[in-house]
Order: structure tokens, then sequence, then C-alpha cells
């Protein structure tokens, strides 16, 4: 995310409790990025007393650093609004990628395509949700916001035959956090889309009326595991390879398994894919 003030991007932004934008270190503080609420936190600061510790023979000020408490999960208003937003863009890329003709005529019946959309949606949210509630629990703001780029390419990917994408938006972070909290964050989304292509994948052979289905939800959920594991970028594979290249391996050779293995599965049931 970029500092509203000075546009650089910072991995763990401040949010200014006054007007509610992002800044970094040098602009966090309401007076460095002229927040247009600044009288509100001076009023604050001249009611907020000041508690000096004395001892006698010498005289001291202690100051008394946070520490973060655990919460429970919460969604703000302004979150369930671009999780809406964020739901009627993925629930069109699951209805767009249903009706492609190649997979429409193996799925047939309308209510299977509604399956398959549902499958699909829900296997995004639940990654995105699992990164919210561990940052949550261990006392960090998280909430879920709508990218202008990503929501841009999830709504062209709609109405393309050729190229699907779904970013709409991810789960945005603040606060203090050390390395190993981020990796287990960041570890949490992948996480759920292994157990779930592995969940789809053993329904896939336990049933044949839905085989498809679960075939598609499994590739779908090891596809979306393997892109976040990569360590690059603003991925997930790249914060929990700085936290533990272990883990991080075991990780990407489980996604990377199931994809291939989910993708062959499919192949052999629609062959033109």
């Amino acid at each position: 995310m970029k500092c509203q003030k000075c546009e650089e991007e910072v991995f763990l932004p401040f949010r200014c409790p006054y007007c509610g934008d992002y800044f970094c270190s040098e602009h966090r503080l309401p007076e460095n990025h002229n927040c247009p609420r600044i009288e509100q936190a001076r009023i604050q600061k001249e009611e907020t007393p000041i508690v000096v510790q004395r001892q006698m023979p010498y005289e001291y000020s202690v100051t008394y650093v946070p520490v973060e408490s655990r919460r429970r999960i919460h969604f703000s208003g302004k979150e369930i609004m671009h999780l809406s937003i964020a739901a009627v863009l993925v629930v069109g890329i699951g209805l767009s990628w249903g009706l492609l003709p190649e997979v429409f005529e193996q799925i047939k019946q309308p209510l299977t395509l509604v399956f398959f959309t549902m499958s699909l949606t829900a296997s995004f949210f639940i990654h995105e949700i699992a990164h919210k509630v561990i940052a949550q629990r261990t006392g960090l703001w998280a909430e879920f916001r709508l990218t202008l780029i990503g929501a841009f390419l999830t709504l062209i990917s709609i109405i393309s035959p050729f190229f699907k994408i779904i970013s709409p938006g991810a789960v945005m972070i603040a606060g203090l956090a050390s390395k190993e909290k981020i990796g287990k964050i960041s570890i949490a989304g992948p996480t759920t889309n292994i157990a779930l292509s592995t969940i789809f994948s053993l329904a896939a052979l336990i049933t044949s009326e839905y085989t498809l289905i679960f075939l598609l939800a499994a590739t779908f959920n090891a596809w979306i595991a393997v892109f976040n594991l990569i360590p690059f970028g603003i991925l997930d594979g790249f914060k929990i390879f700085l936290w533990d290249k272990r883990i991080w391996t075991i990780a990407f050779a489980t996604s990377l398994i199931l994809t291939i293995v989910s993708y062959e599965l499919v192949s052999k049931t629609v062959p033109v894919l």
C-alpha cells in the first residue's frame, strides 16, 4: 500500500485514527500529513492526562508501550461494502467460466453451474478471511479492501474468453508485527486452499454425479495456493519464505503437486481444456 502523503510503498502502513488514511512511519502523525482533523487530535492530546511516576531519591517518567491484545473478529461497515462488491465480481467470474462452451457442455444443468460458482466464490473468500482472522487474533488491524487494478482486471475477466483473473482486492493489515507473525498470517490463506483442494479432489473420487465440478474446484484452489506461494513481491510466498524457508518449501511443493494432479484429472474429463 502507498503512503497517502509521499506515495512511498509501505509493507505495513500506519492508519491515522482521525482521518482514517494510511501513511508511512515518517508521515503517520497527524501534524506530518496535514490531517484534516488535526484540531481533534490536538484537543485529545490536551485532554489526555500525563502520568508521571516518581521514586525518591530519583525522579523519572515512565513511558508504557501498548501491548497488542487479542481481539474479537470484527467487520466494519466499509469492509462489508467492499466484500459485497468483490463477491459480485467473483460470482461473475464463476458464471462466465462455467458458461464457456467446453465447460457448460459437461455441466449441462443450471443448478450445477450455481454450485460451481458458489465453490469458486467460497474458495476465494475463505482464503482472504483466513488472513483476516489470524491478523485480528494477534491484535493487528485487518480489513478487506478492493484494489483499483485488481477489481478492474476481475471485471474485464468476466467478459473475456481468453483469461480469467480473480483478484478484486485483499486483506490490508496495519500495526507492529514481527517477521514470524507476518509469516503465520500469510500462510493462513494458501493453507485453506490446499485443504479445500484436497477435500474437493477426494470428493471427486467418491462421487460420480459432480465429478467435474469437484475437479474444477480442486484445480482452482490448488492454483490459488501455488500462485500466492510464489516468493516474489507482495505475494504471500515472499513473506512466508522470509519467515521460514522449510515451511514455504513444504507448502509450495504440496500446492504444486495438487495443481498438476487436479489439472491432469480435469484434462481427462474435458479434453479440450
